[in-house]
């Protein structure tokens, strides 16, 4: 009788001292936001001209792409397909023969990121080889967001970008 009542003492005890602890809940590993689209206004020659969202690290053509495409009367020629897309950014696509809309014709300021090299000589205090450094900053990385992203480009420091401010804009 003793022993039974050391058995049912230490059995107690283990069961009471010795029980293993409830697992803790799974952990949920959610995302506080989903990977955010990249809205995008692509005008002129495509089939669905207007506002289109790509994902993030989306080029140009993805961006045409989702505007339905080039139409026959499209001039690709002045587009860089392979450039990355930002957030806010408009592609414009020309028809043949149209002239271009960004200051190239001299009515205006140039757009820097739709501009071509020669289109960028008519800034003040840019000639050829700074335009072609712009030219290529921009095809290398991507569209110019704010003026002042021209201060990444080699050659141009914050005096040389005061005097271009007034005649450059980034749509």
């Amino acid at each position: 009788m003793v022993a039974a009542a050391v058995l049912l003492v230490a059995g107690l005890a283990g069961w009471w001292f010795g029980g293993s602890p409830a697992p803790a809940p799974p952990l949920r590993v959610t995302s506080s936001a989903p990977d955010a689209l990249v809205t995008v206004h692509v005008a002129g020659e495509v089939a669905a001209p207007g506002l289109v969202e790509v994902p993030p690290g989306a080029r140009v053509a993805d961006a045409v792409s989702a505007a339905g495409g080039l139409l026959e009367s499209a001039d690709a020629t002045g587009l860089n397909l392979a450039a990355p897309v930002v957030d806010g950014q408009q592609v414009v696509v020309r028809a043949v023969g149209e002239l271009p809309s960004d200051g190239a014709d001299g009515a205006g300021p140039v757009h820097l990121n739709t501009a071509s090299a020669s289109d960028l000589e008519r800034i003040a205090g840019v000639g050829p080889v700074l335009a072609a450094r712009i030219v290529e900053h921009r095809e290398t990385n991507g569209p110019f967001v704010v003026v002042e992203d021209l201060l990444d480009v080699s050659g141009i420091g914050e005096a040389k970008l005061s005097a271009m401010r007034d005649g450059v804009v980034v749509p």
